[in-house]
């Protein structure tokens, strides 16, 4: 299972709460601009991870400019030195610049829309050790092209996360509609905004397009969630599970990252309600089976059932994240035993020891009392 890190403190809970391995971007060539990790921090990264077994692929996956290819290639050559266990890569000059300056695994993107057995091939030739397929195959392609390929290269999918309008995220409407570069990591998301139209000889007057209430949101695709079909993509060729979500917040990685461990050991659980208990869109198995369940969602606002209220910091001593009040049922997110037990808040106190009913000071340090005994990184949840 491969987690994603949009900065080092959830590189650290995707760890603890079950992935085998975390994708995070460098300060540059990476396209998530907004969830970066500096060269000292990948560093340290990368060793607290293999301190724990687990690995870390570095994004180098903008479709790059000439004048990228300087910093590049020294950029490559310190992951190669930091020990990164490989790099994922869309563009096929960083593809020969990796290739032939370094020893490092190379993983080619999404983004290079791999759809077929012969692509996938010629990856293989020019010195790939893992394909993420596009996010268009659907478990018939993907099990020709694992077969085609003989175990000659890894097989890796998205499994959960957010999906994009456009083929496998290569986009111009970002650059279009406000100039951020989407292939280089800027995307600004307007597919996710709602749009009307506009008649040629009406200037400034706006038609609305509705399809409910809300309106429409002609290309706000449904969330990607395949956590009950693992199984069968792994019957299929599939070799690592890929959670998208480099920008989602720490609560997510670790609900999200929790489920899937869960999952792929076996556990009986109901995993679509335990995974409602985070953000997300509607749910879609996308175009893996085929048939329209890749249709757009009507609204482009995340729906979950429960609401982060505290991260525990340790003992009986909280992080507030949300309001929670004496007499609040909170559930408990854990990679232990203690996952999903419920308890009831008898007492709060603020740092300065004196009884609050309630806690409403966003990132403030509370201390809580309840028949429960809290780990530190456990996350609190309620109801909502």
């Amino acid at each position: 299972m491969l987690a994603p890190a949009g900065d080092t403190s959830k590189m650290m809970l995707a760890i603890e709460y079950g992935a085998d391995a975390v994708y995070l971007g460098g300060d540059r060539f990476g396209l998530r601009s907004s969830a970066t990790i500096d060269n000292n921090q990948l560093k340290d990264a990368i060793t607290y991870a293999h301190a724990r077994g687990k690995k870390v692929y570095v994004t180098v996956n903008i479709f790059a400019r000439n004048s990228d290819f300087k910093e590049l290639k020294s950029y490559v050559k310190y992951l190669e030195s930091i020990n990164a266990d490989g790099v994922i890569v869309s563009d096929l000059g960083v593809l020969r610049l990796v290739r032939e300056n370094t020893n490092l695994k190379i993983h080619i993107s999404t983004q290079a829309n791999v759809l077929n057995k012969y692509t996938a091939e010629e990856y293989v030739k020019l010195g790939a050790s893992r394909i993420i397929l596009a996010r268009e195959c659907s478990i018939t392609e993907i099990t020709e092209i694992a077969a085609h390929l003989k175990g000659k290269c890894e097989i890796e999918v998205f499994v959960h996360g957010a999906m994009c309008v456009c083929y496998s995220g290569r986009c111009l409407l970002s650059n279009y509609t406000t100039g951020r570069e989407s292939n280089r990591g800027e995307c600004a998301h307007p597919c996710r905004w709602d749009f009307a139209l506009i008649e040629q000889k009406r200037p400034g007057e706006y038609f609305p397009i509705d399809q409910d209430e809300h309106g429409t949101y002609i290309m706000n695709s449904k969330d990607l969630c395949l956590i009950n079909h693992l199984k069968e993509l792994a019957s299929a060729g599939v070799t690592s599970f890929k959670i998208e979500g480099r920008n989602k917040s720490e609560y997510y990685v670790a609900g999200v990252v929790n489920a899937y461990r869960r999952a792929l050991d076996g556990e009986k659980f109901d995993f679509i309600k335990e995974l409602d208990k985070t953000a997300h869109r509607p749910w879609s198995t996308g175009f893996v089976f085929g048939g329209n369940d890749h249709l757009f969602a009507k609204n482009p606002n995340p729906q979950s059932t429960h609401q982060v209220v505290a991260q525990v910091i340790d003992g009986n001593r909280v992080k507030q994240l949300n309001v929670f009040c004496v007499g609040d049922e909170l559930e408990i997110l854990s990679p232990d035993k203690n996952h999903n037990k419920t308890f009831t808040i008898t007492k709060i106190t603020d740092a300065n020891g004196q009884d609050v009913t309630r806690a409403n000071r966003a990132g403030f340090t509370y201390c809580i009392e309840s028949a429960c005994t809290l780990a530190p990184n456990v996350f609190l949840r309620k109801k909502l």
